[in-house]
């Protein structure tokens, strides 16, 4: 029997059970453990919400992780307006939280631990470790005791827990028995406390050491970080996937987003990339070509109809794959070996003048390229400080290379080709709705936009997170726009919007030419996108929402 199957089926019985008792009341033993700066929190096995909702009050982000999809219903409704994101997922794999690449300041595992088989605990202790950020505190409690009912439990050794902890470098800091607090005879609850000292996984040091240090012939290394940094932070959901150790994604991802860099320095502003007059074993008769296209005309999901511009720029991505698997990957390796941190494998097909779109599957018919899945979460969760970085040391490396070249124009140069507000098809589409006396509101403000001035927002602003995706712009009053601005809108203003968000994204896709760009660019640019329906797009919004003000800190905006 599958573990959560009783909780799916008598979901009503266990949320009332659950939510009879307080959770200052239930946690009393470890709330003096609470990292006293509110962050990130992940709720494993949330059930009822009880907690996860207790967590938010006191300002906490939390990510709800919750098998039972009934349990789940009822957790969701309960925490309704709370800066709380529900997940199916279960441990000991928790495939899902991995794949968002998010440490977390605390994480709750309440009431699980012996649901899960023995074999299963050692894997689940080093999957929660990997995601606990430095400083932050894990809290495990577990029941000993018969069920008295259809739920499986199994056994749990604290001696075994601690010795796991003790090898993940997991510092113990708590451990309790206490009785049931329904007075049920017969029951014990185990609490085991444990804090992770420090990062652990040595990824930012590996890469300061590849951005400073490593001895570079050329730009190429940068290129190649840079390109993995724009990715991770960009677009999660190119994923092809991941496990415990490696990310894989499309190789033609790679060679994509390393033509969008290399493009400008070399056809816009003629640079040198590295010492002398060689030429560049990717820039050959195609990428030259791809001077007439603009920067829009490439980006992950879009269409290439013309089947002579769509062959062109499929030669160009394979030959910057061959380039990038055959230098960069082969010589970035782990500092003091010559162990290739990065792995690229080129898959042969025959380029045809054919229409295509620019989505995951093209991109996957190059190869693969794998990452170290610690390597892949560190430039997500500090893309905004390792670009800057990346960019600093391709500067100076240009500098050599190109002595008469002011900095300003260097820096200018590497700027990312798409880095400026694109509205242009969402504001043509609103315009045209504007014609139809059939009220159009604001997602902010519910107010009628054929009685206002309007504007497009970018639902996640742009001056943090550059995305011009459709469905990350939105019709607004200008008055929202501009008190909005720069600012994250709340979880509990994007759950009141959500109707009218949704309403809007169906008019997006009613479009014909633009529907199939819709759904390819959420994809890309989200993440756990599983299905074209809306629901579910708004969900990864939701955990994009909370992944930028995690890893940037970003202002909220509650509305007008």
């Amino acid at each position: 029997m599958s573990s959560e199957l009783p909780y799916h089926e008598q979901a009503k019985r266990f949320f009332q059970q659950y939510q009879s008792l307080s959770f200052d009341d239930v946690h009393q033993d470890w709330l003096s453990y609470l990292p006293p700066r509110p962050g990130l929190a992940l709720d494993v096995g949330a059930g009822s919400g009880r907690d996860a909702k207790a967590l938010a009050e006191r300002g906490w982000q939390v990510m709800a992780v919750e098998p039972a999809a009934a349990m789940r219903g009822l957790g969701r409704d309960h925490t309704q307006g709370c800066d709380i994101t529900w997940l199916d997922d279960r441990l000991p794999g928790l495939s899902q939280v991995r794949t968002l690449s998010q440490r977390y300041q605390l994480i709750m595992v309440s009431a699980v631990w012996m649901h899960l088989r023995p074999e299963e605990q050692k894997r689940a202790l080093r999957v929660l470790a990997s995601l606990l950020a430095p400083g932050g505190v894990l809290v495990i409690t577990f029941r000993q005791g018969d069920a008295g009912d259809d739920r499986q439990f199994f056994e749990v050794s604290q001696a075994a827990l601690d010795r796991w902890a003790h090898d993940l470098a997991l510092l113990p800091v708590a451990s309790t028995s206490s009785d049931d607090r329904l007075k049920r005879e017969g029951i014990v609850w185990q609490l085991s406390v444990f804090r992770l000292p420090d990062d652990g996984t040595g990824a930012l040091p590996v890469l300061r050491h590849v951005i400073v240090n490593d001895d570079k012939s050329s730009t190429y290394k940068l290129g190649l970080l840079r390109t993995l940094v724009r990715l991770a932070d960009t677009a999660p959901g190119i994923v092809l996937e991941r496990d415990e150790d490696f990310v894989t994604l499309p190789l033609g991802a790679v060679g994509l987003y390393w033509l969008f860099l290399y493009r400008p320095l070399l056809l816009d502003y003629q640079l040198r990339q590295s010492p002398g007059s060689r030429n560049y074993g990717f820039a050959k008769e195609d990428f030259y070509r791809l001077a007439s296209l603009a920067p829009g005309d490439m980006r992950l999901g879009s269409p290439l109809s013309d089947p002579a511009t769509a062959a062109t720029v499929l030669r160009a991505i394979r030959t910057a794959c061959q380039t990038v698997v055959k230098m960069p990957a082969h010589y970035t390796t782990w500092p003091g070996s010559n162990r290739p941190i990065f792995e690229g494998n080129i898959t042969s097909f025959r380029i045809s003048e054919r229409a295509v779109r620019l989505d995951r599957d093209m991109l996957a018919s190059f190869g693969t390229f794998r990452i170290p899945a610690h390597i892949w979460d560190c430039m997500s969760r500090y893309a905004c400080w390792l670009e800057p970085a990346i960019t600093n040391e391709w500067v100076l490396l240009m500098q050599g290379y190109n002595t008469q070249m002011e900095t300003g124009r260097l820096y200018q140069a590497l700027r990312w080709p798409e880095s400026r507000r694109e509205t242009l098809q969402v504001r043509q589409l609103v315009a045209q709705q504007l014609e139809d006396p059939k009220p159009l509101p604001c997602v902010w403000s519910r107010q009628d936009l054929h009685r206002s001035v309007y504007a497009i927002d970018h639902c996640f602003p742009w001056a943090r997170w550059q995305n011009n995706d459709l469905w990350n712009l939105l019709p607004v009053t200008e008055r929202a726009n501009s008190a909005k601005s720069d600012r994250l809108p709340a979880a509990a203003l994007m759950e009141r919007s959500r109707e009218d968000i949704l309403s809007w994204w169906n008019i997006i896709i009613g479009q014909f030419e633009l529907a199939t760009q819709f759904h390819d660019e959420a994809q890309a640019s989200l993440p756990l996108v599983q299905s074209l329906s809306l629901d579910g797009l708004f969900d990864s919004v939701m955990i994009q929402r909370q992944r930028l003000r995690a890893n940037q800190q970003l202002v909220e905006w509650y509305g007008l």
